[in-house]
């Protein structure tokens, strides 16, 4: 492995070869480098370099590359080579890949690639585009080995070495039956430790979990973690094998999940990464950040709203920040929390209703404890019981709204069928903003009297 620095020295050893067009050099530095460093040195090319590096490199090392560049960047390249070009790297790539990059692609340009590709091939990824996002139809992969339960292990064995080219793994063998049926599987090492005469469907192992193509992601991956799986077949309806999910598979959705996820925590588009241009990720993070701007000003509305109060007790606004601050800090440590657990499970009406309350209790003891030693301090600083009772009542009370906000606002998102990590951190907080301020203002004005 070598490291970013190494690939970006290589790129510019690349730059040289190109300018002398010295391509089969190029072809010869590259050879058995490791996908990633081939996308790293790919990416650290100028811009001007990279269609032509990628028109004379193999095309293994391009669908290598391929495999580390996000879709964004695979479209980008794949514009960069042609059409023509473009079949022959599409037909070197992995199904999932493909999938998940044609689903991009307008019909006209995916039926075009999709003609490029065999049969068989073609006809896959059609079927796993037809399943909904993050379920196992759109995850799974052909690329196993499936025999018929009626041969015996000599003749399995041989059969699994002709079929070894296309599998990514030999861990487990699927059985099947003359309807297609799956029956049962066989780790290769029991296969090739077993007598040579003896029947598959004899030595094969009939407790399996399957999963339906409709198989939700959270619950793939539940499975796969509860019973320490390295594979998962998928079955149709008529418990006939159409692909298996691998392990692997599933932790680079809950990476590329658990990414995307954060970047709408921050309000940042999931399409913001290192090469993005200043002008790109403007436009990107400028709407959430215009809409909260917007949404901030009525914070400023509360507090010229009570400006008579914060003249005539200017100790007030010492606790302005800590109020809105730790408001805004409980609602995003809910919102985590509830957006998690969306994560790994099915809510309905009961769980939601059990976690709401026990938010609310949460809210309601942190509320108490950092309420009273607020309260302490206040009136330690400034000699004024009053002036602890308003900002130890003010922090009581929005630290309980805050909470409940953090989980009602995800709660209704997941209901309606939006994705709940967009109820961001930011937004969280300058709704929670708004609602601290208020209450806070209100009860100082309240004993107003008993402050000056």
């Amino acid at each position: 492995m070598l490291s970013d620095r190494e690939c970006e020295q290589l790129a510019l050893e690349v730059v040289e070869y190109m300018n002398n067009e010295k391509f089969n050099e190029v072809n010869d530095l590259l050879k058995e480098k490791h996908p990633y460093n081939l996308s790293v040195i790919f990416q650290s090319l100028p811009e001007k370099y990279r269609a032509p590096f990628l028109e004379h490199l193999e095309d293994s090392m391009i669908a290598s590359i391929m495999k580390k560049l996000s879709t964004m960047q695979q479209m980008e390249a794949l514009g960069k080579i042609g059409p023509e070009k473009a079949n022959k790297i599409l037909t070197l790539l992995d199904g999932d890949i493909l999938a998940h990059l044609l689903k991009v692609y307008p019909d006209a340009h995916l039926k075009r690639y999709l003609s490029g590709l065999g049969t068989e091939q073609s006809a896959f990824i059609q079927k796993k585009l037809g399943y909904p996002d993050g379920t196992a139809g759109r995850l799974m992969s052909n690329q196993y080995i499936a025999l018929q339960e009626s041969l015996n292990v000599e003749e399995a064995i041989l059969k699994a070495r002709e079929l070894a080219f296309y599998s990514e793994s030999l861990h487990y063998i699927y059985l099947l039956n003359e309807n297609k049926q799956l029956t049962g599987i066989i780790a290769y090492r029991d296969l090739v430790i077993a007598a040579q005469d003896e029947k598959l469907k004899d030595i094969m192992n009939r407790q399996m979990i399957c999963v339906s193509a409709l198989t939700k992601r959270a619950e793939l991956a539940r499975l796969l973690q509860r019973y320490d799986l390295s594979a998962l077949p998928v079955l149709d309806e008529e418990s006939r094998l159409i692909g298996v999910i691998k392990f692997e598979d599933i932790v680079k959705v809950l990476i590329h999940e658990a990414s995307e996820d954060y970047g709408k925590f921050s309000t940042a588009s999931k399409e913001i990464d290192f090469q993005t241009k200043p002008l790109t990720a403007t436009l990107r993070r400028l709407p959430w950040l215009v809409a909260l701007l917007f949404i901030g000003l009525v914070s400023g509305s509360i507090i010229a709203k009570f400006e008579g109060t914060l003249e005539q007790v200017v100790a007030l606004a010492f606790f302005m920040p800590l109020i809105a601050g730790m408001t805004g800090n409980t609602g995003t440590q809910s919102l985590a929390v509830v957006v998690r657990g969306l994560a790994e499970q099915e809510v309905g009406l009961k769980k939601a209703a059990k976690l709401l309350l026990r938010e609310a209790w949460a809210g309601v003891l942190i509320g108490i404890i950092c309420g009273l030693s607020i309260a302490v301090i206040a009136y330690i600083w400034q000699g004024n019981i009053y002036l602890g009772i308003v900002v130890g009542g003010s922090l009581l009370l929005t630290l309980i709204i805050g909470t409940l906000a953090g989980t009602i606002i995800p709660l209704l998102l997941y209901k309606f069928g939006i994705d709940p990590a967009v109820a961001s951190g930011p937004l969280i907080t300058t709704i929670n903003d708004i609602f601290s301020l208020f209450i806070y203002f209100s009860i100082a004005s309240f004993f107003l009297d008993k402050l000056v």
